[in-house]
């Protein structure tokens, strides 16, 4: 049986027992398609952003397009909700409109491709993937403008179309689209990368319909739904409580001088549904960090987090998701009414891990992480050689990994596991600049049982004339420390001239001019530590300072451990220190957030250099929607009554 749509056949799903060895069988070879189609990319892509960090998410889904393997849930309903064009094999879809696929991806730079599955003339599922192009157009080089204020200026926006069509590409589609990019040999290469990744797990999923059947198949999409729902059930009954939990932290400013903007997150319970109610979150930033967040990508992200911590054996998938429901009101900095703008949307982005883990924290404590670095660093340096060759070098760091329950947090770490340092050698290699030094940032993880992880120092030498960008967070506000954990370290930028002179960067700026031999010295933040410092076992203290992870003094400060001339730990010494920094002290806090967000704003010059942003005003053409108003929309296309 299928459901006739047009000339598209969909497959339904039959009602059948899968044993569970094949349903073992179905599981791993679609991990293993969904990590081929990785492996394709990586060694197709020529940007360094794809092929060597990794900068793509691929999925594959059952026929009603919900997730089954993947890194950033389902997104194909909504993209097709207004397609009219038709859906046959060899087809070949393409978009990079956030508005235009409900934040399936987040901003411009994001080329989304969708191949849809036929088996016996019948859609049986969806292979898709998108990546990071080093450049889609506009007026700056990588097409992440800090002062952008509207999407327009963030590049060529691509809505849903065909670039394949029954096999045939469409040329002239091609054409227009690569004659607005900078780098169209590199952003065709990228693309048909992904493109060929796709095709890869198309043909996998082919293979186990001819290996199993079809509807063998399909019925063991479902049981791997199926398991995932119920094993979320369990997770929500551990980890929500049934009385509403809020938390906040803050985007430290816009780009444009506008800031702090606050994310507030309420959670709660109802039976086996759980609720995550964004109301409070700030109005959208005139700025480019607004993060227009899908709801079944934070459905994924909350699914993440909550298997990561208590079960990591559970499939990610999209069963559980009839069991959250997501409140963001229309106009707030997580649901921006178009044309926001979009391009520093992560530092958003990472801060939600941030507030989810802190609203978690009231239920089940012990299983908290502290706060993370809290983005994704960037640094954009272009021009023209001696030869008159346009460069181009865009890199994403990391930070420090916040203390967790399992151990300390990882140093210079990327918040998606699977992302990769480009090589120094590569980036020596192609582009004209050294690497002065990468190291971890000694002092900025915060102190704790489970130290934070340090940030990075990445000393980049200029040797061509250029103009660099810089995309950066948490200069202002810390990552804070939890259960008697210290904040994290803030970053900084420094821009030391070949001259001698040196003046301190904003973490968000544009068209910043370098000479050869400018140095940019880029330090990120750390991670908050977890549980009570003073209790880190005192030979952990004396092997980070070995390491160069922590100093002298930090150990002193901040562990209460005295050490000996030779290294070693003074343990008389010490055990009088923690006494005495415990009663000092008193209680352990909660959440240690450093000084009051007042205090930080009044200091802001003295301790950074740096201005503190100004209040933003609300934007008269996007209204915040009602929290209260946001909620009953929800309740109401859930189908989920007020209790």
């Amino acid at each position: 049986m299928a459901t006739e749509t047009q000339e598209l056949r969909i497959a339904e799903i039959p009602d059948i027992d899968v044993d569970p060895i094949t349903l073992d069988i179905i599981e791993g070879a679609l991990k293993n398609a969904r990590f081929e189609m990785d492996a394709v990319l990586f060694r197709s892509a020529m940007s360094p952003v794809i092929r060597e960090q990794h900068d793509e998410f691929p999925m594959i889904t059952d026929p009603r397009g919900r997730m089954v393997v993947g890194q950033f849930g389902a997104y194909i309903n909504e993209m097709m909700a207004d397609w009219e064009w038709g859906i046959y094999p060899g087809d070949v879809i393409l978009t990079s409109d956030p508005f235009k696929c409900s934040a399936s991806i987040s901003h411009t730079n994001d080329w989304l491709v969708l191949v849809p599955i036929f088996y016996e003339d019948e859609l049986v599922g969806w292979s898709s993937q998108f990546g990071h192009q080093m450049d889609a157009g506009g007026p700056l080089p990588g097409s992440l403008p800090t002062g952008a204020k509207t999407i327009f200026e963030e590049g060529i926006i691509i809505p849903p179309l065909k670039i394949i069509e029954r096999g045939v590409p469409q040329e002239s589609v091609l054409r227009l689209i690569f004659n607005n990019v900078r780098l169209p040999e590199m952003n065709r290469a990228d693309l048909f990368a992904i493109v060929a990744g796709c095709r890869a797990g198309e043909r996998r999923v082919i293979e186990l319909c001819d290996r199993f059947g079809k509807d063998m198949y399909l019925a063991g999409l479902q049981a791997l739904l199926d398991r995932t729902h119920e094993a979320m059930r369990t997770l929500i009954q551990l980890a929500i409580p049934e009385h509403p939990q809020s938390f906040e932290d803050y985007v430290d400013d816009d780009g444009l001088g506008n800031g702090p903007f606050k994310m507030k997150l309420t959670i709660w319970r109802e039976g086996d549904h759980a609720f995550f109610d964004w109301s409070g979150t700030d109005p959208q930033a005139l700025g480019p960090i607004n993060f227009y967040l899908s709801e079944g990508m934070f459905k994924m992200f909350i699914g993440i987090y909550l298997i990561m911590v208590n079960d990591p054996q559970i499939l990610f998938n999209d069963g559980f998701y009839p069991l959250l429901h997501v409140v963001m009101p229309e106009g707030s900095l997580l649901r921006p009414r178009f044309p926001a703008a979009l391009g520093c949307r992560t530092h958003a982005l990472a801060r939600l891990f941030d507030v989810l883990g802190g609203a978690l924290v009231k239920q089940a404590p012990e299983l908290n992480t502290a706060a993370g670095y809290g983005t994704s660093p960037y640094m954009l340096y272009s021009g023209w050689d001696g030869n008159g060759e346009f460069f181009y070098s865009m890199e994403i760091l990391y930070g420090g990994i916040p203390g967790r329950p399992i151990g300390d947090g990882m140093d210079g770490h990327s918040w998606w596991p699977l992302f990769e340092n480009i090589p120094t050698e590569y980036l020596e290699a192609y582009y004209p600049l050294r690497i002065d030094g990468y190291t971890s940032l000694t002092d900025s993880g915060g102190a704790g049982f489970h130290r934070g992880g340090n940030g990075v120092e990445k000393r980049y030498v200029y040797l061509e004339p250029g103009e660099v960008s810089i995309h950066d967070d948490r200069w202002l506000t810390r990552p804070w420390g939890v259960l008697g954990g210290e904040p994290g370290g803030r970053s900084e930028k420094i821009l030391k001239r070949a001259d001698g002179t040196e003046e301190r960067l904003p973490s968000k700026c544009d068209n910043i001019a370098v000479e050869p031999g400018d140095m940019l010295v880029y330090r990120t933040a750390g991670g908050g530590g977890w549980k009570d410092r003073l209790d880190r076992p005192v030979e952990a203290v004396v092997r980070d300072v070995s390491f160069g992870l922590v100093s002298a003094e930090k150990a002193l400060e901040g562990y209460g451990v005295v050490l000996r001339q030779d290294g070693g730990a003074d343990a008389d010494a010490t055990e009088a220190e923690r006494a005495r920094q415990r009663e000092e002290r008193g209680d352990a806090l909660s959440f240690d957030f450093g000084p009051a967000l007042e205090d930080v704003l009044a200091d802001c010059k003295a301790e950074t250099g740096l201005e503190p942003p100004q209040p933003a005003t609300p934007l008269r053409w996007s209204p915040l929607e009602p929290g209260d108003e946001a909620l009953d929309r929800v309740r109401r296309g859930d189908g989920i009554p007020a209790p």
